[in-house]
């Protein structure tokens, strides 16, 4: 079955992504697509399993685009463009997506993809409790129409179910791997590498090597391809600067360093950081309940001298939490809450809380500095911020399990429904209380329903969230991304680091 073009099949571009090679920097010679041999990048954590349903997204996309095609490729700039889905279409009521699937393509084990191992993918994530189960939750079921087609069914319209299915929910592993042991510590997909088991070390570096029969070798720039887990930031420059690695993360502090020894910047906005202010009915934190409490937490903030101080001035200060290319960003919400310690103390005083708040916080590395400085910010207003335990890998679980009332953290701005599914709705992974309205309900649901006007509608979902301080933003930051001239990157919008398809080597 066939469905007729969505859109032009713009020039799939690939290049490697967060991967970094040991011995450092790519090589002169020819790759699987007649380029350098090798690329080298850094990246900040090690994949903690393999399997295609426990994929994140963020910094730990990366990996598994190595190895897993998605169904859907997004483009630098956004564009939804044909990966192993050739085509998509809606029916009229936006619940059922239709995709028409490529027939050439084999996994790394021999298997054939076909409609009955997307099905038999999406099946699995749906019940696998991943850490981005939510992006099949408007998912009721898959059905196969032929051998080519599949149909998506939906509970109700989900205008990010595209763009989950150029992410994680998108990642097609063999069906034969699926419910085994052992993909979880070496993957088996259709992507354009395979993992070399014996040149990788857990938490540490995992090489990749040019998958032979790959369906399309104008994806493969290089020959190898390594993750090099590199957590501490100064480890990293280090690398960078030494020639070890040909591109990671850095910060504003680090950069200059990275600066120096002529590395090339890849800079967009893309997170923003500030406190989620998650009990906002007082199931364990009484004073969250008030929004008179959690307004002048917003009022606390001097939002341009922390930016400046902690991040070089390397962004914007912001009240809102949805970005510029969402469409629900409004010019009205950026200064929403102006830095007013006065107001803030009276906001206490008329919330019952003259005597002071307490706010326990868990620790998170490399943001100790911003913790610090909010921490004399608030109690310069009388709120007290207790800062525990480090995050740790599990901080999805327990987040889930509602063990953080309040949390300082970093998170991208997505699209409309991608961003409310991450940060606002009751399904969200950031919104563990599970905490609605009915109005804020109706607006959700609004954006749901809107299509084209998507974008649109959720500035009143916005609007909703940043009058009911259900989070205290401080700013958005520029992404300090860094390479050599042996490499080109392009940025990836609404992405920290750049999608592994970003990435050739420098003519």
């Amino acid at each position: 079955m066939k469905l007729g073009p969505k859109a032009a099949a713009a020039a799939l571009v690939l290049s490697a992504t967060l991967a970094l090679t040991g011995c450092g920097g790519a090589a002169n010679s020819g790759s699987a697509a007649g380029a350098a041999t090798a690329l080298t990048l850094g990246t900040v954590q090690d994949v903690r399993s393999w399997d295609p349903a426990q994929a994140h997204v963020g910094h730990v996309l990366q990996p598994y685009q190595a190895v897993y095609d998605t169904l859907i490729l997004r483009e630098p700039d956004g564009k939804l463009s044909p990966m192993l889905a050739t085509a998509w279409k809606y029916n009229a009521g936006n619940t059922k997506l239709t995709l028409d699937l490529r027939t050439d393509v084999t996994f790394s084990d021999g298997a054939k993809f076909d409609a009955e191992a997307a099905k038999a993918n999406m099946d699995h994530f749906k019940k696998a409790n991943g850490p981005q189960m939510a992006q099949l939750a408007s998912v009721r079921d898959v059905t196969v129409v032929d051998a080519d087609t599949i149909d998506v069914n939906l509970t109700a319209p989900d205008p990010a179910l595209e763009y989950f299915l150029s992410q994680a929910a998108g990642l097609m592993g063999s069906p034969k791997a699926l419910d085994s042991e052992g993909i979880k510590t070496e993957p088996v997909g259709s992507g354009p590498y395979v993992m070399d088991k014996a040149a990788s070390v857990k938490d540490s570096q995992t090489v990749f090597s040019a998958r032979k029969d790959y369906w399309n070798k104008d994806l493969q720039k290089y020959q190898k391809l390594t993750f090099k887990v590199l957590t501490d930031l100064t480890a990293r420059t280090n690398a960078l600067v030494s020639g070890q690695v040909d591109a990671t993360i850095l910060d504003p502090k680090n950069g200059k360093q990275a600066e120096g020894a002529k590395m090339k910047l890849a800079a967009n906005e893309v997170d923003w950081q500030g406190l989620l202010l998650l009990d906002r009915e007082g199931a364990k934190n009484p004073a969250l309940a008030n929004v008179k409490v959690r307004q002048a937490i917003n009022y606390a903030f001097d939002r341009k001298t922390i930016l400046d101080q902690v991040m070089l001035g390397q962004g914007t200060p912001t009240s809102q939490p949805f970005g510029k290319a969402s469409g629900a960003w409004t010019e009205e919400l950026e200064n929403y809450y102006t830095y007013d310690p006065a107001k803030a103390k009276q906001l206490l005083k008329e919330a019952g809380f003259e005597k002071g708040v307490t706010l326990e916080i868990p620790s998170v590395p490399g943001f100790e500095t911003q913790i610090s400085v909010i921490t004399q910010q608030l109690a310069d207003v009388g709120i007290t911020l207790k800062v525990g335990a480090a995050l740790t890998n599990t901080y999805t679980a327990d987040i889930a399990a509602q063990k953080f009332t309040t949390i300082f953290f970093s998170l991208f701005q997505g699209q409309p429904t991608v961003a409310m599914d991450q940060i606002v709705s009751t399904k969200a992974l950031y919104n563990p209380f599970k905490n609605s309205t009915p109005e804020l309900d109706a607006k959700i649901a609004a954006v749901r329903n809107g299509g084209a006007d998507a974008g649109k509608l959720a500035q009143e979902v916005n609007k909703y969230v940043v009058e009911q301080a259900w989070f205290a933003p401080l700013f958005r930051v520029n992404q300090m991304y860094y390479h050599n001239s042996k490499v080109n990157v392009t940025p990836q919008i609404q992405q920290a680091v750049p999608s592994i398809y970003n990435y050739s080597p420098a003519k």
